[in-house]
């Protein structure tokens, strides 16, 4: 079997997702599951759409329905659909610079699509959180020199994990009293520079390896460890795609 294509139970699972079903009002899609497939294809190799071969399709129309549903949000409807039952009973956070390929430069300015300029070229953060099971649940974009400390909050907003796990570079007093105040508890090493040293649990610590097993998991796809895609929701669909896929496996 082809490893760029969906199993069958992994397409029963999101068939009922996606647009274009019969029950739908508007055009039925001809074939979802060659399209979904196709974009899974380019996201894996990291090929151009206009070499996708042709049993997936004419690849401009591929790219124009693809642009089309990251425009209304598809790609992330399914994957908040996937990951609606997460794993909290410890919530881990992280995040992740990728360098933008020269095609992937944007015509606006570069922050307007979550593009940052560096002495290596433009890159884009990933902000991940991701459930005790190692599964990504929520996913930021930012430019590349942003803080992952900025984006904190956001990442952990509205889950009731029993722990927050992060590296150091979270480690704030703001920051601990926001996880304490949604009932968790936060496993930070504190900086080393702080006056009053804080415990943290050390065993507990160390499952904090699963944040970087899912980014890990997310690069296998090189349109994802290389931002080729000039905008950021293009760019974050294709994430969220990814994503979905890992909630499957």
């Amino acid at each position: 079997m082809n490893r760029n294509v969906l199993r069958d139970s992994q397409w029963e699972r999101i068939e009922h997702l996606l647009p274009g079903k019969t029950t739908d009002c508007g055009v039925t899609a001809k074939n979802n599951r060659q399209f979904v497939e196709a974009v899974l294809w380019i996201t894996r190799t990291g090929s151009p759409w206009r070499d996708l071969p042709p049993e997936f399709g004419h690849w401009h129309r591929v790219y124009v329905c693809y642009n089309r549903w990251s425009h209304k949000g598809v790609w992330k409807a399914v994957f908040e659909a996937l990951s609606d039952q997460p794993d909290l009973e410890y919530l881990m956070v992280d995040g992740s610079i990728v360098r933008s390929h020269q095609h992937g430069a944007s015509k606006k300015r570069s922050d307007q699509e979550a593009q940052g300029k560096s002495r290596g070229g433009l890159s884009t953060k990933i902000h991940l959180a991701v459930d005790s099971l190692g599964n990504p649940v929520r996913l930021l974009l930012t430019d590349g020199q942003a803080s992952e400390y900025g984006q904190s909050e956001c990442l952990i907003a509205g889950f009731s994990a029993d722990y927050v796990l992060a590296d150091k570079g979270y480690d704030s007093d703001a920051f601990i009293q926001r996880i304490e105040s949604q009932g968790s508890r936060a496993v930070i090493p504190p900086r080393h520079h702080r006056k009053e040293q804080r415990d943290y649990d050390k065993g507990l610590y160390r499952e904090r390896n699963l944040v970087g097993r899912c980014f890990l998991k997310l690069k296998r796809y090189r349109r994802i460890a290389t931002r080729y895609e000039r905008l950021a929701r293009n760019y974050f669909s294709m994430l969220c795609l990814v994503s979905s896929i890992i909630w499957l496996a």
